[in-house]
């Protein structure tokens, strides 16, 4: 066991209900990435500890390789050096397109999807995009891009495809195997026969198997791919791996570095380190991988009659909430300010209160006995840290 309260993760370190169930001060595991895959959330939930990404920082970074990818698929870049380095000269506009008046889908409308679409439009490109995010279908309409109806119409409309999904949809369901089923072999079909068809996935490696993409493209529905992430990974540097595409010469293969550029780093310890200074100083919470895109913190108002600050991840179980106001009035301590969220898929909550006197230990531990008994359960309270000061 371990006495940490904060777990700092990278990309494939797996967070398993075993290590979370090994460190009992745990309070936040921070991921420096934007993927949370590889984190056993509900038994982080179970246990009170909360869990943050950065959703952001990475972003140019990727969205740079989009363009590289579908410059260079475009214009058989790759496959043009390989042929040089045997020393032929094979000068030819065969299959080689500008990606100016090109039509390209764009399958996820979040920061990255965003920002890939509005340089590609700058090029010369027409945007079309499928996202089921109201929020983002509004920004894709502001923008003057056509939304669609069906990711197979996505696909059967465009010329190439880029792929910026999450794990989970905004119902929370999974995107696993979203492509699966022949959604790959439908690219380009609405197109001209000369429609340069490229795919490219940046995003989740569970969006399709090797086995759909690869059969997409030997059968010639897919011309050119890009893939930087896969079903099944290498968890570090160095190790063991067998590349799935490395026989087809059409499928250019990057080993999951999206982010990895000397800018993206940098960014991501700053933003994670905001983060969590502010959970640390104020029980500010943000990039909550609970609920994307939530923020939850409170004002300055009353800032200096503020003598603490209690956060509280509790369970969703009827008479919760009530218990924490209640006990903090039994402590003769006034709640000046709270906010509070539920994230019912994982049965946990938290409540932020500003309270003008510190809670003892012994007043903790009551508050926690009234929950318990308010709801019949002894797990009522995850776990509670109170910000004095």
């Amino acid at each position: 066991q371990t006495r940490a309260q904060v777990l700092f993760k990278r990309s494939r370190v797996p967070v398993t209900r075993r290590v979370v169930e090994a460190c009992p001060d745990l309070l936040v595991v921070q991921l420096c990435c934007i993927g949370d895959d590889s984190v056993d959330k509900q038994a982080c939930a179970d246990h009170g500890v909360v869990v943050f990404n950065d959703p952001v920082s990475n972003g140019r970074s990727v969205v740079e390789l989009v363009i590289a990818h579908l410059i260079g698929l475009s214009r058989r870049l790759y496959e043009t050096d390989a042929v040089c380095r045997t020393g032929a000269w094979n000068k030819t506009n065969l299959e080689r397109y500008e990606v100016r008046g090109k039509v390209l889908g764009v399958l996820g409308l979040g920061n990255i999807g965003r920002a890939s679409a509005r340089i590609c439009e700058q090029l010369g490109m027409e945007i079309r995009f499928y996202d089921t995010r109201e929020v983002a279908q509004e920004v894709g309409r502001e923008f003057g891009w056509t939304p669609t109806e069906s990711i197979e119409e996505l696909f059967e409309t465009s010329d190439c495809v880029t792929v910026h999904v999450s794990a989970r949809d905004a119902a929370r369901n999974s995107n696993k195997a979203l492509l699966s089923g022949g959604v790959l072999h439908r690219l380009g079909k609405r197109r001209p026969e000369n429609s340069p068809r490229i795919f490219l996935n940046l995003s989740r490696g569970f969006l399709h198997t090797v086995e759909d993409l690869r059969s997409a493209v030997e059968a010639g529905a897919i011309r050119r791919a890009a893939v930087d992430v896969y079903p099944q990974e290498p968890r570090g540097k160095g190790d063991a791996w067998v590349n799935p595409y490395g026989d087809l010469r059409r499928v250019a293969v990057t080993p999951h570095l999206g982010a990895s550029t000397q800018e993206a780093q940098p960014r991501i310890a700053e933003r994670v380190s905001r983060t969590l200074r502010r959970f640390s100083h104020r029980g500010a919470v943000r990039d909550c991988v609970f609920a994307p895109r939530a923020t939850l913190g409170l004002g300055d108002d009353n800032r200096s009659a503020v003598g603490a600050v209690l956060v509280v991840v509790h369970s969703t179980a009827r008479g919760t909430k009530r218990s924490i106001g209640d006990a903090i009035y039994a402590a003769g301590a006034s709640n000046l300010s709270s906010v509070h969220r539920d994230f019912m898929e994982y049965g946990v909550a938290i409540d932020i209160a500003a309270i003008d006197t510190p809670l003892s230990e012994s007043q903790l531990q009551l508050l926690c006995d009234e929950a318990t008994r308010v709801t019949g359960r002894p797990d009522a309270i995850r776990s509670i840290r109170q910000i004095v000061g």
